[in-house]
Parts: structure tokens; C-alpha cells; sequence
């Protein structure tokens, strides 16, 4: 058997993620122990870039129906609902294992500036959800000429 160090530094460290995990657990509830699905069961991953044209948002959506997704813009903020709905094809006693996660999910995203909502394009392709925000124009300052 080897012999380890303590080191309090370490476990000194650790305890703001313990903090987080709690946090989250008490306020975020995900899938419990009874198979209850949460408030929010699952966030999907979104990957946010820009082009010399856009904002452009990728959300991993697999699973989710087209028609499940919304995309709402209001000022600043980009808002992304959806629900991903459970297949009741075997029922729950036949589970050995249940990792997927189902239900609503709410991601919401603050652009850098007022954007023209009317320009937004959003396209579903094989469970990838893909919005390209278009930059607008850059106001130029307005030259007053005194007389």
C-alpha cells in the first residue's frame, strides 16, 4: 500500500465545486432517483461564433421534433425552448439502464447589439439546430457642419 500526502490546499480548492454541485441540484433539478423528470431535465450544447456577417449559434438537438423547437428574439436577448419528448416503446420495469434525458429545456443568449429579429434565419438538419444572426450595420457619427 502506498503512503499519500494531504494536502489541505486541495481539499480547500474542491469546495467551491461542491458549493456549485449543490447549488445547481437545489435549483436546477435534473432526472432523481424515481425516474421524475426535473423542471429542466437537459441543456443541449450550443457552440456560438461569429463570421464577418453573423452571429451563428449551434445547438446539438438530437431527438428533438422540428416543431418542438422556438427561437424568440426580444432586444438583446436570443432565446432557444424546445422539448425533447420520451419514447414509451419498453415499459420503465424492463430498464437496466436510462441515460438519456428528456423534457423542456431554455437556453438564452445576450448579442453584443439590437439585431433587425425579421433577419434571423434558423435551419434544423440532422438534429443540429443552426441560427445565423446577421450583424448589423455599423452607424456611422453623423457630421453636423456649424454655419
Amino acid at each position: 500500500m502506498e503512503l499519500m500526502r494531504w494536502n489541505p490546499a486541495k481539499s480547500l480548492f474542491g469546495l467551491p465545486s461542491r458549493f456549485d454541485t449543490l447549488f445547481d441540484s437545489f435549483f436546477f433539478p435534473t432526472r432523481t432517483d424515481g425516474g421524475q423528470d426535473g423542471l429542466w431535465s437537459w441543456n443541449p450544447a450550443v457552440d456560438v461564433y461569429e463570421n464577418d456577417d453573423a452571429i451563428v449559434l449551434k445547438a446539438e438537438l438530437p431527438g428533438v421534433d422540428k416543431d418542438q423547437i422556438t427561437v424568440d428574439v426580444e432586444g438583446r436577448i436570443l432565446t432557444l425552448k424546445g422539448e425533447r419528448k420520451s419514447e414509451n416503446e419498453v415499459k420503465e420495469d424492463n430498464y437496466y439502464r436510462r441515460e438519456r434525458t428528456y423534457g423542456r429545456f431554455e437556453r438564452s443568449f445576450t448579442l453584443p447589439e439590437e439585431v433587425n429579429a425579421d433577419a434571423i434565419k434558423a435551419e434544423y438538419k440532422d438534429g443540429v439546430l443552426k441560427v445565423e444572426v446577421p450583424k448589423p450595420e455599423v452607424k456611422k457619427p453623423k457630421q453636423i457642419t456649424v454655419h
